[in-house]
């Protein structure tokens, strides 16, 4: 048999992946996230790292690098060695980007590692109490009106798509204002400054109890397990809309599979404790655990949902 000298210098690395799998973790895990402090991302990654902890031999670090829209601190990641100690929690616009923004650094599929999907994001389309409609036919019927003054707020290029996508679903114009934050959003929901909104589930649950918000309709196919009660806009009648953000755990490009499928199988663990559930469910983060393939496969739908909607020019770059 001919072995060239190329496959004799590749053979040490391939039989060392096994070795690297079972060494893991040699240090402490860096989980870099690539937003700020506080935010929901940050929430999750602190709690998973907390629930990582008895069951690792070394510590889990969460370190912020917040910039471009995640950009700045994936970016590290993507440069970083895939030995499985430094691995980044990125939201849903982390393939987004690929179409909003000017100029990507790196691919946001082809040169990251999909290690688990975390958490799934479900968007409400939210509206005070005094306004006259009570669901989707509602708002249309009202938007169609000649003279009706309306406007949508969102926080970020994936609660204004889906906002939007609403809008033209409907079949109606409704112009989008930008907030800083869904806590920003939601204050002026409760005062009656805003007339729609777009945000998460976490973003609306603390303001529930003023009684001063009506919730329309979830992005999913399914009803999200915060808001039973609220319809989904398929079951209003809008087709096959599924749309929603989530929360994956990346790793560099060259993860090998066998140390990503260690990582997951570590935060399949965190998932089955009770406490950490629990915590989860109090932030109103709905855990929605997928395993490397199947989370790129989600990834791979998200950037077909992404490119079709940059061609249509519902997106643009920024």
């Amino acid at each position: 048999m001919l072995i060239t000298r190329r496959a004799m210098l590749a053979a040490p690395s391939v039989l060392a992946m096994p070795a690297l799998a079972q060494s893991w973790p040699a240090k402490p895990i860096r989980i870099i996230v690539p937003y700020a402090a506080g935010g929901g991302t940050d929430i999750l990654a602190r709690a998973l790292s907390e629930a990582l902890r008895p069951g690792l031999s070394q510590p889990v670090v969460i370190e912020n690098r917040a910039g471009a829209a995640g950009v700045v601190g994936t970016e590290q990641v993507v440069r970083a060695e895939p030995d499985g100690h430094t691995l980044t929690a990125v939201v849903s616009t982390h393939v987004m980007n690929k179409y909003t923004l000017q100029n990507m650094p790196f691919d946001a599929l082809r040169d990251v590692t999909p290690v688990a999907m975390l958490a799934r994001n479900t968007m409400l389309l939210v509206t005070g109490v005094d306004q006259p409609f009570q669901d989707l036919a509602g708002l249309k019927a009202h938007a169609s009106r000649s003279g009706s003054r309306l406007s949508t707020g969102s926080t970020e290029a994936l609660s204004q798509f889906i906002g939007q996508e609403f809008a033209r679903r409907l079949q109606v114009e409704i112009p989008d204002v930008s907030y800083r934050s869904g806590g920003q959003l939601m204050t002026d929901i409760v005062a009656g400054h805003l007339p729609l909104g777009t945000t998460s589930t976490a973003s609306v649950t603390p303001h529930m109890a003023t009684g001063k918000v009506r919730v329309l309709a979830c992005s999913t196919p399914s009803r999200t397990p915060f808001f039973p009660e609220v319809r989904t806009a398929q079951e209003q009648g809008l087709d096959g809309f599924d749309l929603a953000g989530w929360v994956a755990l990346l790793g560099p490009k060259g993860l090998p599979a066998e140390l990503a499928t260690r990582i997951h199988a570590a935060v399949a663990g965190a998932f089955a404790q009770e406490a950490f559930r629990a915590r989860l469910a109090s932030l109103g983060i709905e855990p929605y655990l997928l395993d490397p393939d199947a989370t790129r496969a989600a990834m791979q739908r998200e950037d077909q949902i992404w490119a079709a909607a940059s061609a249509a020019g519902h997106i643009t770059r920024q």
